[in-house]
């Protein structure tokens, strides 16, 4: 299957804030990157790429052999039958059979979505991917660059301006969370990987939609205490960088759909509103 790129070359790069608004993510602070000449599909990886890759490869994710995955409890059906619940935040089931193929669990399908990111990937799912088509992850310092095309320090990949009802550049939670989406944008859960409008790159859903994973440990650049226990806990439970945010986040929760903010994630963790999309080495031909 053919897919879109953007190119971006042999570059100098600023990546992070020096404004973070989540300090203990280790947002920042700003500090420059070499780049070596990549490039980065415009568009995440959808259910219909990856149906592909399972048909052709015989791939079973993580979620299908562990048997279970995170759904965000606003997705599920009346007659659905969660396992159990994140104490912390409630708004997150563990569902039995939910995955890839049945994103809200055995009575749920595809229909309809072949065209929004696949999710319930784990970091492992999307590296077989990735080697399956000849790419790999993006670097976190690729996955910024890429998200501002390049232009230094902008917050959001459409530029600096806060996305509000009047304004809807992407796809995240409007009203109140978690009891209330407007829907405003016109997207409950996911969206379609090339709604909204691209960065000036050519990228589509940078920020919004799903997180997207990085080949990245996570790693906060500090000698701070808090930083080194943070670290600590980042290594001893095999850590990886996500980025972008998603159709959850809202600025009263989880305000990291800006291209500086973070997350740290287990790598086996799989969930619905996670996904990712591929990068490439590349070298110009003479």
């Amino acid at each position: 299957m053919k897919v879109a790129v953007a190119i971006f070359q042999n570059d100098q790069s600023l990546i992070g804030t020096d404004n973070p608004e989540i300090p203990s993510d280790g947002e920042g602070p700003v500090r420059p990157v070499k780049l070596t000449a990549f490039t980065l599909e415009t568009m995440a990886v959808t259910n219909k790429r990856f149906a592909e890759f399972v048909k052709k490869s015989s791939y079973l994710t993580e979620a299908e052999r562990f048997g279970f995955s995170a759904v965000f409890a606003g997705l599920l059906p009346d007659n659905s039958q969660p396992s159990g619940s994140s104490e912390q935040m409630f708004w997150w089931l563990k569902v039995n059979g939910a995955s890839w193929w049945q994103p809200e669990g055995p009575q749920s399908s595809l229909e309809g979505r072949w065209d929004h990111p696949v999710t319930h990937i784990s970091w492992a799912d999307a590296r077989a991917f990735t080697k399956w088509c000849g790419g790999r992850l993006p670097t976190e310092a690729e996955w910024e660059h890429a998200a501002r095309a390049g232009a230094e320090l902008v917050k959001f990949p459409w530029g600096n301006d806060e996305p509000n009802d009047d304004f809807l550049p992407c796809n995240i939670w409007q009203g109140r969370f978690p009891v209330q989406n407007t829907c405003l944008d016109g997207h409950y859960g996911t969206a379609p990987v090339d709604v909204f409008a691209p960065n000036p790159a050519g990228l589509f859903n940078m920020c919004g939609n799903v997180w997207e994973w990085t080949a990245d440990a996570f790693r906060i650049k500090s000698l701070s205490r808090s930083a080194k226990a943070r670290n600590r806990t980042a290594r001893a439970n095999n850590q990886k960088v996500l980025k972008g945010g998603s159709f959850l986040c809202h600025a009263s929760y989880c305000y990291r759909y800006r291209i500086a903010a973070r997350s740290g994630v287990e790598a086996c963790s799989s969930a619905s509103n996670v996904g990712f999309r591929v990068a490439y080495d590349w070298v110009q031909r003479p």
